[in-house]
């Protein structure tokens, strides 16, 4: 059954725009998820009012709501509402209220879901890509290790291993489980560490770590089909505007071109750490860091042989 999961909270504005897309689309369920108001901020009537929206299914549905009286939070909200909605749904596309999708985002995604729903290889499917040019003769989407989470989905059978606390990392704290050269790595390693403490509010970086551990793939379109349209004071994160990351959209054509082989696109990827992290310098790697990281990595190497 095609389903899409939709995430809202207090922005009637945006969650409107991307509801008049999901109505266009109109899948057979729909699971809305939304969290409440904070005890701190006068927001109750925004809640509500944004609620009000999604109040009318009008194409043929099954609706499941999962709506929360206090505040969770985007970290526990998000996590606690997909395993809600992966209690119902074997598969579905994932909206948060700021995620507005072209309208060939939805059968582009409902095909990777079916042609991947037993490949153990990969993990979501992603609407994101910060790419902007394209390769003559591309084939539609291709593999990558880089977890973008802006519209995307994913099967119950990738949710269920999910852990949002991630005790592997506080164990290990490993940061070459992520991918990416050393600089992104400790970057990374370190918002993990502000999740974990609670200074940042969020559940990406643990499903970014999640995924490094298990070495899975992201489908990636071969160009952006689902862009935020939530940057501003009143979001939660993406508060300042960046033209990096606010990519317009671009439908993309059916029928669509499969790639020969399920294998990671290394220099898609490296493309876009370097498009996206070009502000993050590295560190001098010292005689004594380099040591330290080889030493690591042969240790690394001879558990897992």
């Amino acid at each position: 059954m095609k389903t899409i999961v939709f995430f809202i909270f207090n922005r009637p504005v945006p969650t409107a725009r991307v509801f008049e897309r999901i109505r266009a689309a109109r899948p057979e369920r729909l699971i809305i998820v939304a969290d409440g108001p904070r005890p701190s901020r006068n927001e109750t009537h925004l809640c509500a009012e944004t609620r009000k929206i999604v109040e009318t299914i009008d194409w043929p549905c099954e609706v499941h709501r999962d709506y929360s009286d206090a505040n969770l939070g985007c970290g526990r909200r998000i996590v606690s509402g997909l395993d809600f909605a992966f209690g119902i749904a074997e598969e579905a596309i994932i909206f948060e209220d700021d995620c507005l999708a072209d309208p060939t985002f939805f059968p582009f995604a409902w095909e990777m879901l079916e042609r991947y729903r037993h490949d153990d290889r990969v993990f979501m499917v992603s609407g994101n890509n910060f790419l902007s040019s394209e390769r003559p003769g591309q084939d539609s989407y291709y593999f990558s290790r880089i977890p973008h989470c802006w519209g995307w989905a994913t099967w119950r059978r990738a949710w269920e291993q999910f852990e949002f606390d991630t005790p592997g990392w506080t164990t290990t704290r490993d940061p070459d489980v992520f991918y990416g050269p050393p600089r992104i790595q400790e970057f990374l390693g370190r918002q993990l560490d502000e999740t974990i403490t609670g200074k940042i509010d969020t559940w990406d970086y643990q499903w970014q770590y999640f995924m490094g551990v298990k070495r899975s793939l992201s489908i990636v379109p071969a160009s952006n089909l689902v862009e935020n349209v939530g940057f501003g004071a009143d979001a939660t994160h993406t508060t300042t505007e960046s033209p990096t990351l606010m990519i317009p959209t671009r439908p993309i054509a059916f029928p669509l071109k499969h790639p020969d082989l399920v294998a990671q696109d290394v220099g898609r990827d490296e493309d876009e750490h370097s498009v996206l992290y070009a502000w993050l310098k590295e560190k001098k790697q010292t005689p004594l860091r380099k040591f330290f990281r080889k030493v690591r990595r042969s240790v690394k190497a001879a558990f897992a042989g």
